[in-house]
């Protein structure tokens, strides 16, 4: 990997893969733009839920690009006594939606910059979900929400469940107009690179203790700066290293999958007496999605 800049570097809204074979590690690469901007605007979501959120989206596109063959990976915290009631996102082939459900006075009480355990309360979870469909199979992992981020809870996932030594730094930054919200994910494979079966752990493995220290200083700043190539990033990062293999991987696009097609073809599998006591006075049934904040009136 070359240490020159240059227009050609991956932007806004596009994941890119990158490899150190010399030391077992994977990673994933992500600033967020549009993207994230069409997710938040659906909503007049508070200065406070439009950082978890955005953080959230960034998450489920780090994790999500990892998923193979049309995977999708879905991540949703759900708490009570907190402000935020419901946060849900999910990536499939490239397309991210999330929403957040919140409860208004609880969120008038908790201040402008409320820690997480304010924000979902003391006995909130996460839980992420990979369907993988090529494989036949679907998978969930439950971890408490108790830390300080949303992104401290997925690596606790990772250890948890996946057993693999895992870092993930976000960085969020909005005006009153755009949000910016970007990251990076580091896995550490032992027994070889991606695809090979892990036959043992070891987290003191001085190969990933080397690299989480060096992938564990990149600053917020140079994450949410669009001048900043994300190549360069990890020219910085990891410069000394033999070898960087980089990859650009899918482009991110707000991927909301509400369609009048949709509904009425899920609508049309209910008995007509079931759809009759759905049906409004207009003699349509109302559908309310809650990622795009739009109402869709379906006749069947």
């Amino acid at each position: 990997m070359s240490s020159d800049a240059s227009a050609g570097e991956t932007g806004f809204d596009r994941v890119l893969g990158f490899t150190l074979p010399a030391r077992d590690v994977r990673g994933r690469c992500v600033r967020l733009g549009p993207a994230v901007d069409a997710v938040l605007s659906a909503h007049a979501y508070p200065p406070a839920i439009q950082n978890v959120l955005a953080e959230a989206l960034v998450l489920s596109a780090l994790m999500g690009s990892l998923l193979k063959n049309g995977g999708q990976l879905t991540m949703q915290a759900q708490a009570t006594g907190g402000a935020v009631t419901l946060l849900v996102c999910d990536y499939h082939d490239g397309a991210i939606r999330g929403y957040a459900q919140i409860d208004e006075e609880r969120m008038a009480e908790v201040g402008a910059n409320p820690r997480l355990d304010a924000l979902f309360g003391p006995d909130a979870y996460l839980a992420i979900t990979f369907d993988l469909p090529a494989a036949g199979g679907r998978y969930q992992g439950i971890v408490p929400l108790d830390g300080d981020t949303l992104s401290g809870a997925c690596e606790h996932y990772f250890r948890q469940s996946e057993q693999l030594p895992t870092l993930i730094r976000v960085a969020t930054s909005s005006d009153r107009e755009h949000a910016i919200a970007a990251g990076i994910l580091i896995q550490h494979l032992p027994d070889g690179e991606e695809g090979r079966e892990r036959l043992h752990v070891r987290y003191d493995d001085p190969d990933w203790e080397h690299v989480a220290i060096m992938g564990g200083s990149v600053r917020h700043a140079e994450l949410v700066d669009p001048e900043i190539g994300l190549e360069s990033i990890l020219w910085r990062l990891f410069h000394e290293e033999d070898e960087v293999r980089v990859s650009p991987m899918a482009a991110i696009t707000r991927g909301c999958r509400c369609s009048m097609e949709h509904y009425a073809d899920v609508l049309g599998r209910f008995a007509e007496e079931e759809r009759a006591e759905m049906r409004e006075a207009d003699g349509f049934i109302h559908v309310d999605c809650a990622f795009c904040s739009k109402i869709f009136k379906v006749a069947v």
